[in-house]
């Protein structure tokens, strides 16, 4: 076909509420009931083809409810890691080779069938595999992964479409290929459609993919690979291993043709991965590209103008939302003493204090649990730590009980030192610190809040005063890749506030923008002279 195609114009997808008595919400409880009813294998997929893994068996359980499992995965061994990459290899020249309007209608599919079959189940596994409400589902799962699907596309015919000057009787060109070698995705627990975005995104340009998911967010996972199969996605083009991961180190990280590794995690588990590949650089073909968001230690700076309500809401919110197991959880913050004394701190405390975590499926609740036994014990330890420090104090919350399944209380402390590990350490749960400042010592508590973690993924500033919002947002310009004026440091959306951070917190490749996407090619520019010279001497020898 002879023709230049333009992609659809991409737009957000609209939230549903899932309010009482509506279709979506009996829809989606229906849904839910039927896949808590039955015990699924959970399976990898090597070259199109679902595979049994040899491994041991993992058992993927409802975390608001530990005792019932959802379903089965196993442990990939490195003979089905060698597979997978051999099958990523093999697909790479025809998926690189096919056309970018066949490549895009993929994906593009794909983001409709989730919108539309599939929103039910995509969002129901995320619920009970990953303990999200409803609304917590909607945004995750459904919402952000149809952008992520729809505006990469977008994002990739931009980068296609960006060509070099041409001079008279010379036409330059550029050729966006793939990377050099097949990319290996490994993908969080936390966010469903960032397990979809780490291996879709290379795939739109070109690259084929092995994907390891989270063995706790494997249940939605089977679901993301079902929807891409269903679009019509060649075999191998993404190859899904399942389990921990030893064997992906063992085997696709030492490969030689890794050509590149997109990354959510932890901060030592990506410097793991850095350090691996330095150590072998020169076994590799290529200097793979490492793309990683990795942890943060998120703010809310107040100043003493700041609306007491709107800090307050964007407090509980930024902190207790999906238990604070966001990369963007608000986890430390700065009040003056004129608001907390004043009211700030009464509010947070009785809103928090309303909070109810439960089980998920009672829409009533506005959490569910904690991701799994590791988690509930990483907080545990600081709540017994605190018990014995006398400069912070558990104001309300510090509990935890994991009796029917992972549930750590929403919890508020306040420190006297802004030093303390409340201010540096992450603990990816739903744990708020806050320091309480001198309202004359404002400037100085913003240089120092800004350099105390190691982190750099996202921040707030509450003030209603111009000069103070201006000179501190110069203050923190480094401190946050994702920065908020009067809103919590939660809830980038693809397209509009693309997401990433620095430091310890990543690479700030931006996912949800074409800053991500241009990290999946390696151009080539070629320059065709029509006419040219049949002399070879210049014109200043004559």
């Amino acid at each position: 076909m002879d023709a230049l195609f333009t992609v659809p114009t991409p737009e957000n997808e609209p939230v549903r509420t899932y309010a009482p008595g509506t279709a979506e919400r009996e829809s989606l409880q229906k849904t839910l009931a039927e896949l808590a009813g039955t015990q699924l294998d959970l399976d990898m997929n090597i070259a199109g083809q679902w595979r049994r893994g040899t491994g041991a068996e993992i058992e993927v359980v409802q975390p608001h409810k530990r005792s019932h499992v959802l379903g089965v995965t196993r442990e990939a061994t490195d003979s089905e890691v060698a597979d997978a990459v051999a099958a990523a290899k093999a697909a790479r020249r025809d998926w690189a080779a096919m056309a970018f309007v066949d490549r895009a209608a993929i994906f593009l599919r794909a983001a409709e069938l989730i919108s539309g079959p599939y929103r039910d189940r995509i969002n129901g596994a995320t619920m009970l595999g990953q303990s999200k409400t409803a609304a917590q589902a909607e945004i995750d799962s459904a919402c952000e992964l149809i952008d992520f699907l729809r505006f990469n596309v977008s994002f990739a015919e931009g980068i296609y479409r960006q060509q070099a000057n041409s001079s008279k009787g010379i036409w330059n060109r550029t050729d966006h290929r793939p990377l050099d070698g097949f990319v290996l995705a490994i993908t969080p627990f936390n966010f469903t459609a960032i397990a979809g975005n780490l291996p879709t995104a290379p795939a739109i340009m070109g690259n084929t993919v092995v994907w390891k998911p989270s063995t706790t967010q494997q249940f939605a996972a089977n679901v993301i690979m079902q929807v891409l199969l269903e679009a019509g996605l060649p075999p191998g083009v993404i190859n899904m291993v399942t389990g921990v991961g030893q064997a992906v180190s063992n085997v696709a990280l030492l490969d030689s043709d890794l050509g590149g590794i997109h990354f959510t995690g932890s901060t030592p588990t990506f410097q793991h991965l850095w350090r691996t590949v330095g150590e072998n650089i020169a076994g590799y073909r290529n200097y793979p590209r490492l793309v990683g968001e990795t942890g943060g230690k998120d703010f809310i700076v107040a100043h003493p103008s700041a609306d007491p309500q709107s800090l307050a809401v964007a407090m509980v919110r930024g902190a207790y939302e999906y238990q604070g197991q966001k990369c963007s959880a608000l986890s430390r913050t700065y009040v003056p003493a004129s608001l907390w004394k004043s009211g700030v701190r009464d509010a947070v405390v009785g809103m928090t204090e309303d909070i109810s975590y439960g089980d998920v499926t009672d829409f009533s609740n506005f959490g569910g649990a904690v991701i799994d036994s590791r988690a509930y014990a990483k907080h545990t330890a600081l709540f017994e730590r605190l018990e014995r420090d006398d400069k912070a104090t558990v104001i309300t919350g510090g509990s935890a009980d994991d009796s029917v399944g992972y549930f750590v209380q929403p919890t508020l402390i306040e420190s006297s030192d802004p030093t303390h590990e409340l201010f540096s350490d992450e603990y990816f749960g739903p744990i708020n610190g806050v320091y309480v400042y001198d309202d004359a010592d404002f400037d100085q508590v913003v240089r120092q809040a800004a350099d105390i973690a190691p982190y750099a993924l996202t921040g707030a500033l509450f003030a209603n005063d111009r000069a103070a919002i201006a000179r501190t947002s110069e203050e923190l310009r480094f401190a946050a890749g994702n920065y908020y004026i009067n809103d919590k440091p939660t809830g980038a959306v693809v397209g509009q506030q693309p997401f990433g951070g620095s430091r310890g917190s990543g690479t700030n490749d931006k996912a949800g923008s074409w800053q991500n996407l241009v990290r999946w090619v390696s151009p080539r520019s070629i320059k065709e002279t029509f006419v040219p010279p049949t002399d070879y001497r210049y014109p200043h020898q004559g």
